[in-house]
Parts: structure tokens; C-alpha cells; sequence
């Protein structure tokens, strides 16, 4: 059992769908106004019946004023990591400061294949991904003038750095198996499972995982935020995020407090349920958690949260 202490976010996980464009930026105009923290934008390059997450998250910055934006999480296959670096952080820049890097290995191999993507073992894949942390990261130092990192999948080789993004953008890696909770813990800023392959009950054992990598590096496992991404329905049912929202209130403080977990992404295609996920979800989760660490301001001073979305 894990309290991390850090700040509670919330945000939503629209689907970016191409029939109806319109739709996924009403609700993240809707999610800055009832007050999540979060607007997140699954990958799927090789999906037509999506729109393009980078295009998307780009312009949901132009029209939004206060919400941050992740990809949840950018396909690597599909996106080099020497332009994803410069992308990222030509939008953080563009947005005052309101990018994160949620980042996978990869998935769909036979689509990303089709898409002239490469084909990876899952050790490949894991080697790939943190061959990839090393190369964003160094290009957005702007203590570096050329960049040399990286390894054989993705070499960089006298690249010059920049440009630098207007704040410490997070790294959150999509992870379930050891070798990748293990990568977690040693370099990433933060994890993000989804609860359709990682239960509740499961958490605590990803956890320790991620945490006994975080120490033999010399981290802290505070230093990696642990989120979220979950689904449910506002009704009358009794399982995890199936009943009322004083129900979804109490499951989601007990696991930011028994097992760390700092931020909620909703899967939400419904104004109806952004709305209630703001209104009543978030500020209740804000309030419990605060209750139960014993904080009286929900919004006051807390420990150090390198993870956190914002600098």
C-alpha cells in the first residue's frame, strides 16, 4: 500500500473520431470548463476512422486556454522519436506549458506493418522505447548543441538540440510486463496502464515492480506518477465505476491513497458524463484524498511531484 502524495488530476479520453470532429472538441472546451486538468487522445496512425492524434492535440491547444493534452499513448513505431521530441515541444511551447508525452512501444503489429511501420519483438520493442526516452530527452536539453544518443534501433548522430519545450514535460509509458514496468521505473516520469488489462487488484504488484527498478536506479518512486485510464456508467450497479458518483468518489480516493494513483482519465464521449466527472467525480476525489492525508486546503502546498503535469 502506497500513497506517492501526488496531486489528484483528472481528466477525459474522448474519442477521436473523423465522422464527427466537431465532437471531441466540444468536449475538451467542456473539460477545461468544469475544471479537469486533462484532455488525452489515444494513437492509432494506421486508423482511418481517426483523426490524426498530433493534428488533433495541435489544435485542441489553439482552442483551449488551460487544459493540458497528452497523446495516451504516441505509437512509436509510427513516430520517429527525433521529430515526436520537436513536435512536443514546439506545441508546449505553443501552449504556454501544457504537454505531456505519453509514450508505448507499440501494439497492432500487422497495422503498423501495413502502415510501412517495422515489426518488433517484444524485447525489441522495449530496447526501441528506451532508445527513444534517451533521444527526445537529449534533443529537448538546452544545455546541448549536438545531440549523440540513442542506440541501433534509433541512432542520433550530431543532430542539433532544440527547440526546448516551455516546461519539464513529463514521459508517462503505457506499461503491463516486467521488463516494461521495470523501464518505468528507471527512466520514465510516470505510468499509465488502462483498467480494460490492468483490474484495481492488479496495481499493487505493477507497482512494486516499478518501484524496486525506481530505487536500484537511485530514484524515488515518488518521482514516477502513477495514472490511470478507466472506463464506467452512472447507474445503480456495485463494481468498479458502475454506480452512482458518491460510489466512483470513494473507489478512486482508496486507490490515490492505498495504491498511489495520482491522475483518472475517463474514456468519455458524452457531454452529460464529462460534465459529472468534472462536477461531482473530481471535486469529491480532490476532497477525500485531501481528508484522508489530512490536509484541510485540497489545493494547498504538497511534496515535490516530478510527474505532475505542469512545471
Amino acid at each position: 500500500m502506497s500513497d506517492y502524495g501526488h496531486t489528484v488530476h483528472l481528466g477525459i479520453f474522448p474519442t477521436p473520431t473523423s465522422r464527427e470532429p466537431a465532437r471531441v472538441v466540444r468536449l475538451a472546451r467542456l473539460a477545461e470548463e468544469v475544471g479537469l486538468d486533462l484532455v488525452a487522445i489515444q494513437d492509432h496512425p494506421y486508423q482511418p476512422a481517426f483523426l490524426d492524434t498530433w493534428t488533433l492535440l495541435s489544435y485542441l491547444g489553439a482552442v483551449t486556454e488551460r487544459i493540458h493534452l497528452a497523446p495516451d499513448v504516441a505509437n512509436l513505431p509510427l513516430r520517429p522519436p527525433a521529430v515526436l521530441a520537436r513536435a512536443v515541444a514546439s506545441l508546449d511551447l505553443l501552449t504556454n506549458g501544457r504537454v505531456a508525452l505519453g509514450l508505448g512501444s507499440g501494439a497492432f503489429w500487422d497495422a503498423v506493418v501495413a502502415m510501412g511501420g517495422p515489426r518488433r519483438q517484444p524485447g525489441e520493442a522495449v530496447e526501441a522505447l528506451e532508445q527513444a526516452i534517451d533521444v527526445i530527452r537529449e534533443l529537448w536539453d538546452p544545455t546541448r548543441r549536438h545531440v549523440r544518443a540513442g542506440g541501433d534501433v534509433y541512432a542520433v548522430d550530431g543532430a542539433k538540440a532544440g527547440p526546448a519545450p516551455a516546461h519539464d514535460v513529463p514521459i508517462w509509458v503505457g506499461a503491463a510486463r516486467p521488463r516494461m514496468l521495470r523501464l518505468t521505473g528507471r527512466l520514465a516520469d510516470g505510468w499509465l496502464p488502462s483498467a480494460s488489462w490492468m483490474r484495481p487488484e492488479g496495481l499493487a504488484a505493477a507497482n512494486a515492480v516499478i518501484d524496486e527498478a525506481a530505487r536500484a536506479a537511485g530514484r524515488s518512486p515518488a518521482a514516477v506518477r502513477r495514472l490511470y485510464n478507466v472506463d464506467g456508467s452512472f447507474g445503480a450497479g456495485t463494481g468498479f465505476l458502475e454506480g452512482p458518483a458518491e460510489a466512483w468518489v470513494e473507489q478512486l480516493a482508496e486507490l490515490a491513497v492505498t495504491e498511489g494513483m495520482g491522475t483518472f482519465i475517463l474514456a468519455a464521449d458524452d457531454e452529460e458524463k464529462v460534465r459529472r466527472w468534472g462536477e461531482e467525480v473530481a471535486r469529491g476525489v480532490r476532497e477525500r484524498v485531501a481528508a484522508r492525508r489530512g490536509m484541510t486546503d485540497p489545493t494547498g502546498p504538497r511534496p515535490p511531484d516530478r510527474g505532475r503535469i505542469g512545471a
